[in-house]
């Protein structure tokens, strides 16, 4: 079960990252709102985080929210923001997909 909810306090991560690129998209009350999102999702990341490391190592548990959050965020961007596509984003992000499942996989 923490395994899902570290996986979530990532997608909370990719949600905040996707927040602060709205905010920066717009301007005065819209722009308020998205920073509001941005806090939000973040409180709900770093608690979920946190009562996944109750029970996950820590250290791995912390590559794995930063991973899933990193590439979430690539996909966001690329999805959302124009952000560029390349063969190396693609062959490093497929790079760090496999490290992520490498250490859940030799982690209890």
């Amino acid at each position: 079960m923490n395994w899902i909810i570290l996986i979530i306090a990532g997608l909370f991560e990719v949600s905040f990252a996707f927040c602060l690129g709205k905010a920066k998209e717009t301007t005065g009350a819209e722009s308020n709102w998205w920073y509001v999102g941005f806090l939000f999702t973040l409180i709900m990341s770093m608690t979920l985080l946190i009562k996944a490391t109750q029970s996950l190592p820590l250290g791995t548990a912390y590559v794995v929210w930063t991973g899933v959050g990193a590439i979430g965020t690539v996909l966001v961007g690329i999805f959302f923001f124009k952000d560029p596509v390349s063969f190396w984003r693609l062959f490093f992000l497929t790079t760090l997909i496999g490290s992520i499942v490498g250490l859940k996989v030799v982690s209890n």
